[in-house]
């Protein structure tokens, strides 16, 4: 008899993308966070002129790493909502895995894809 405790973790696909964290310098933007959840974020990584997370060019200065190979989140469990609100496969995972020739979305299969 086989239980889960036999398959080996499964790993995060957004742990071997990043690619909505390098898509636009415009995002992420602050949505819903209040003042309390703000002063959570490490002010270097913030640009509060413009209401959004600092990026270089295209860039969150949060994520760590390199997009398509390993990449992870430098505030992880301060990131604003509108990271949290990101999920795998969805049409803004799609747009920005596909602007870094990660086509098949996490969850969906293929070749730069992960099975769920």
């Amino acid at each position: 008899m086989s239980d889960n405790r036999d398959k080996p973790p499964m790993r995060s696909p957004c742990r071997t993308c990043g690619a909505c964290c390098a898509y636009s310098r415009d995002w992420p933007r602050f949505t819903t966070e209040d003042e309390s959840a703000l002063h959570r974020i490490p002010a270097g990584f913030m640009d509060l002129d413009r209401g959004r997370m600092r990026c270089v060019m295209d860039r969150c200065s949060a994520l760590i790493g390199a997009v398509g190979v390993s990449t992870a989140c430098a505030i992880y469990n301060e990131r604003p909502e509108v990271c949290r609100a990101c999920e795998p496969g969805d049409d803004a995972c799609r747009i920005a895995r596909q602007r870094f020739g990660l086509n098949d979305a996490p969850g969906h299969g293929g070749a730069n894809g992960v099975r769920a």
